[in-house]
């Protein structure tokens, strides 16, 4: 047994299909198959159940998948602990956002890490909260921007910067009237929300229920950009966090949007960039962090 072999386990569990794992694996669908058949006879044990409809892994396949993870996991933070002591800002290093940063960050960060960072080639995957979280525990993310809190008390975090939100109206709205809001003006109407599993919609919730505004739940959206449309049409209003409105601030029917702040205290969310205790990569996500804290467009939200 080999690490290869390994590799070649996961690919498969993670795919579900031998064509795709050998693929992405660089071999030959022959050669990663011969490899997973001598990996079970050498356990003694069959992992995987093959049928001409699909890939599946039996009960000990599963468990054997889990450990295989944690394992190739160690030997990939061993390999990148002796890159990273010869140079810890250089390199590949994998970065994670939820879906309602990711659009709005994104365009400021980039290039200022390829000014700042110039050694570290970033690779961006954007996903909600839940599943960061896995693939952060997984090995298969360094790091990742999440709004607090994160329920994982193995990862080490953060806080970066508080961004507020801003309540969105349509243009013939009772509220345009009024150039800044109490949460409590909120009361008579209702929001439009997030799609579960968006760590958003639970915040707008924890704002509703404090308040007692009522929110709509025969619509939800899967981005925010789905809601600003909703509002742009008329359906209703809803929080847009600043990032994502002053972006969407020129999109072409902005004009039909009127954007409103609320009266401090401001609701707001904390951003924070989240990693395994124990990283390999800590000075390059330290380093990550810093750049986003000083990014202007970051920096205006604290003013």
């Amino acid at each position: 047994m080999n690490l290869r072999d390994l590799r070649y386990l996961v690919a498969v569990a993670d795919l579900r299909h031998f064509g795709k794992a050998a693929e992405a694996c660089y071999v030959s669908q022959p050669t990663l198959s011969t490899q997973i058949k001598k990996l079970e006879e050498f356990l003694g044990v069959q992992l995987i159940e093959r049928n001409n409809k699909q890939v599946m892994l039996t009960p000990v396949g599963a468990e054997v998948v889990e450990r295989a993870r944690r394992v190739l996991h160690q030997v990939d933070d061993l390999i990148e602990l002796c890159r990273a002591s010869r140079d810890p800002l250089s390199g590949e290093i994998r970065l994670g956002f939820i879906p309602t940063i990711a659009p709005y960050l994104l365009p400021h960060l980039v290039p200022a890490l390829r000014e700042r960072l110039p050694r570290l080639k970033p690779y961006l995957y954007e996903d909600q909260t839940s599943r960061l979280v896995e693939r952060l525990r997984r090995g298969e993310v360094d790091a990742a921007l999440m709004a607090v809190p994160v329920d994982a008390s193995d990862l080490r975090y953060v806080e970066l910067f508080a961004e507020p939100f801003l309540l969105a109206l349509p243009n013939d709205h009772e509220l345009v009237n009024k150039p800044e809001l109490d949460l409590d003006d909120l009361k008579e109407h209702r929001l439009l929300l997030l799609d579960e599993g968006h760590c958003l919609r639970d915040q707008a919730l924890d704002i509703c229920n404090m308040v007692g505004v009522r929110h709509e739940d025969e619509f939800r959206a899967t981005s925010l950009e789905t809601l600003r449309q909703m509002v742009a049409s008329g359906a209703g209003i809803t929080f847009l966090p600043e990032l994502a409105a002053e972006t969407n601030a020129a999109n072409p029917n902005a004009s039909a949007i009127t954007l409103r702040r609320f009266r401090s205290p401001q609701p707001q969310r904390m951003m924070a960039l989240y990693w395994r205790k124990g990283s390999a990569r800590e000075a390059a996500v330290e380093a990550i962090g810093q750049v986003i804290k000083e990014l202007p467009a970051v920096a205006a939200l604290q003013a």
